[in-house]
């Protein structure tokens, strides 16, 4: 059909802690985003096959075998699919990633991902994400073209030599000019996706660093450095001081993430949801082959 991708295979291996539960089972338990009738479903139509094998919802899982989920395919939400190249040479590409488009395949989207464009503009090269922004999350996204070059800056990446800015919108405050907020972030358990990142007194360690850099009248503009790059960092750690990224339909006061059904009764809340503004404003880091420090700014017009 038009504007379908070509399906997906998702292929796991079974853990020990997984042996003796049926195929059904296995399905319902670990993936909620489908209920225990389209698992059911999904098995019978021999979507699900075990060793390459079709199975029955009742056939015994063992530790070490193979299941994979043959998923159809589908039509994919309509993103924007266009970015902006800020630099390119035989060993990186620096582009502008806009709000809408995902980085990696998940959550429905597969071909209208970034990973999924750049290998249609690349088809020859193994182009990858050094980092991750989030769906809606706009800005600055370094790819290494080469092994050698993606070994280097995931490097960087490691040791936090590599300096990332960040500017969003939150509300009216009485917070200083420069604050920091080291906050630990962790899984939160969560009925459908089974976690979700939160503020989480175990966590990781995550910090980050905090200039207002304007203040309206109802929205403050904040320039964000962050030392660590936990999953949605900046999102977690501006709502942990009781100050959410505007328009942020996930994490509220506290730094939690707000799971459950929305008003519409729907779909529930998930990190790849958009409507904040969080804009990835300055990249620093040091060339994998020449070795030369290079900074790129990419500036972002807010709706303020």
């Amino acid at each position: 059909m038009k504007n379908m991708n070509n399906g997906w295979i998702y292929r796991e291996q079974i853990k020990q802690k997984n042996a003796g539960l049926t195929v059904l089972e296995y399905y319902t338990q670990n993936y909620h985003h489908s209920s225990s009738q389209q698992w059911l479903e999904r098995i019978l139509w021999a979507q699900v096959l075990l060793d390459n094998q079709v199975v029955t919802p009742e056939t015994i899982l063992q530790t070490g075998q193979w299941l994979s989920y043959h998923r159809p395919p589908w039509k994919e939400a309509d993103v924007p699919l266009d970015f902006d190249l800020i630099y390119e040479d035989h060993h990186i590409l620096v582009i502008n990633k806009p709000s809408g488009l995902p980085v990696l395949p998940g959550g429905g989207f597969l071909e209208h991902t970034l990973l999924g464009q750049l290998k249609k503009q690349y088809p020859k090269e193994k182009v990858f994400p050094i980092h991750r922004l989030g769906r809606g999350t706009s800005g600055l996204m370094l790819m290494g073209k080469t092994a050698i070059a993606r070994s280097h800056l995931t490097r960087q990446m490691r040791e936090h030599k590599m300096r990332k800015v960040y500017r969003t919108l939150i509300g009216e405050n009485n917070l200083p000019d420069y604050f920091n907020i080291e906050h630990p972030i962790g899984k939160i358990s969560d009925p459908v996706l089974g976690y979700i990142y939160g503020a989480k007194a175990d966590g990781k360690d995550a910090y980050s660093q905090c200039q207002i850099i304007e203040r309206y009248s109802d929205k403050t503009l904040v320039e964000v450095t962050i030392l660590t790059g936990r999953p949605h960092q900046i999102r977690i750690h501006l709502a942990t001081i009781g100050y959410p990224l505007l328009g942020d339909p996930l994490y509220v006061v506290g730094g939690i993430p707000k799971t459950g059904f929305k008003e519409q009764k729907e779909t529930v809340n998930v990190p790849g949801d958009c409507g904040y503004f969080l804009h990835a404003y300055q990249l620093s880091f040091v060339h994998p082959a020449t070795h030369q420090c290079l900074t790129f700014t990419c500036e972002r017009e807010f709706l303020i």
